[in-house]
């Protein structure tokens, strides 16, 4: 490309697009993927014990129907970049949405046990490439000067999500009188807790009905008019729209369709860059912020709290992760990526060390002294402000980022597996940890906390204000 056409495609970059609501709305529309992943992370907290009760398993055994999900959403992240490159951004969401739906109904009304669990399956192959396609498809369609503040929209999504479905679960326990098990509509509580599911789905399968298909794959499949057409929709009608296809089209003609061997480097092992990009998902998971929202209701019971003041402390603790969650969204572009990843680290660390002390102190009969119930209370609302202004976003947005083009898909799909692997190694283990020494289970993960600021300061590069064709 000339200097010329580099220097109109930097500014077309910079260009304010002409309708920003109207960016918004496809950049919401395609992070109700990241809506249905937090419904269902936390939805789940409102049926844990009725599922033990209702099968008579012990923690090992529940622990496997709620983490068994997740193995789903390591296939479907695993395989989603591949095939958003072979059909396209939004068809990919649209069979995400139909496989949701299939999942909400079956996970409502099934004959047992094993069927449950093969309900939570095909719905996290759903939630897995609704995760890996919507930071994609939002880095792809978003003006470079935004993108750090759309690119949030993801994670935005998920934590309301989460709390939406706490505060749905809180009003079916209610009607339930407090009742798990309790029946409405014909079924047992838990049950409606999980078929309400079906709305967002169904929701997210018609927003992509509305939203246009991503200018890269439009023009990797040479629909370059619809493609501009696109680009000036969502960038702004002033730029030069030839200058900027060229400067896509350059991208994309050096490198190939991505494949997981693309990703090997010369020894055998992953590229840096994608080890990197693993280490992000790996320690945004070990922290152990899904046990948050995955066990909080029980951890609360578990601690001597009744069941209704248990899933009220996991709706406040949602609102608080909408709040951190905002004042990422307002600083991720403004201050960096990095500098939010480090804050976060040490406010967890200190969060999640006050939480192991504070449950050090628990009673054979199950309860706390009052002066640790609060510390209780106080740290694990912290830990997760902690974890939303910072890790909860900023990974999103690096994931989105940091991957040169000929890779990005096949990479995202890797980090992203990666992601879910370890979000289900911290579920399937937490009740067995809990069981030996709930406060050690939280030293293991104040450890994780700490360990993860050498590994940003050392192998992490702020991606702030870089177009995607400047990485790598």
């Amino acid at each position: 490309m000339t200097s010329t056409a580099m220097a109109q495609g930097s500014a077309g970059r910079k260009a304010q697009p002409d309708h920003l609501g109207h960016v918004i709305f496809i950049t919401a529309a395609a992070a109700m993927g990241g809506f249905l992943f937090g419904y269902d992370s936390s939805v789940i907290n409102g049926a844990v014990e009725g599922i033990r009760h209702k099968y008579d398993i012990g923690s090992a055994a529940l622990a496997q129907v709620i983490a068994i999900a997740l193995i789903g959403c390591a296939v479907g992240a695993a395989t989603a970049g591949r095939l958003a490159d072979r059909i396209g951004r939004i068809r990919t969401m649209q069979i995400s949405a139909a496989l949701f739906t299939v999942s909400a109904v079956g996970s409502a009304v099934p004959f047992a046990l094993w069927d449950l669990a093969l309900w939570r399956v095909l719905g996290g192959i759903a939630i897995g490439m609704a995760s890996v396609i919507g930071p994609a498809y939002i880095a792809e369609v978003s003006p470079p000067a935004y993108r750090g503040r759309l690119g949030s929209f993801q994670q935005a999504a998920i934590v309301v999500g989460i709390a939406i479905s706490q505060l749905v679960n809180w009003g079916i326990l209610n009607m339930a009188h407090g009742k798990q098990r309790g029946h409405l509509m014909g079924i047992e509580a838990w049950q409606l807790m999980l078929g309400v599911m079906v709305v967002p789905a169904v929701l997210y399968g018609l927003l992509s009905f509305a939203i246009p298909e991503s200018p890269r794959f439009l023009i990797s499949v040479g629909k370059t008019d619809k493609a501009k057409a696109v680009l000036a929709d969502v960038e702004g009608k002033d730029i030069d729209l030839d200058a900027r296809v060229a400067e896509i089209e350059q991208a994309m003609h050096s490198e190939e369709k991505s494949t997981f061997k693309d990703l090997i480097g010369g020894r055998g092992g992953f590229l840096p860059i994608v080890w990197i990009g693993i280490g992000l998902s790996v320690f945004q998971q070990f922290v152990g912020i899904n046990v948050a929202f995955y066990y909080s209701s029980t951890l609360w019971q578990s601690v001597g709290v009744n069941p209704e003041s248990s899933f009220f402390y996991s709706f406040t603790t949602s609102i608080i992760n909408i709040v951190g969650t905002v004042i990422a969204m307002v600083l991720v572009d403004r201050i960096g990526r990095k500098p939010l990843a480090l804050v976060g680290s040490a406010g967890m660390a200190i969060s999640l060390a006050l939480e192991a002390w504070a449950f050090a102190s628990k009673s054979a009969a199950g309860t706390l002294p009052t002066a640790q119930g609060t510390v209780a209370l106080i740290a694990a609302h912290a830990f997760v402000l902690f974890f939303a202004l910072s890790w909860g976003v900023v990974v999103w947005v690096f994931l989105g980022e940091m991957f040169p083009n000929r890779i990005r898909a096949a990479a995202l799909g890797v980090a992203a597996s990666a992601q879910w692997l370890a979000n289900w190694a911290i579920t399937a283990s937490f009740p067995s940890l809990s069981d030996w020494d709930l406060s050690g289970a939280y030293i293991i993960y104040a450890v994780f906390a700490v360990l993860s600021i050498p590994f940003v300061l050392k192998f992490v590069k702020e991606t702030k204000g870089k177009a995607l064709e400047e990485m790598g």
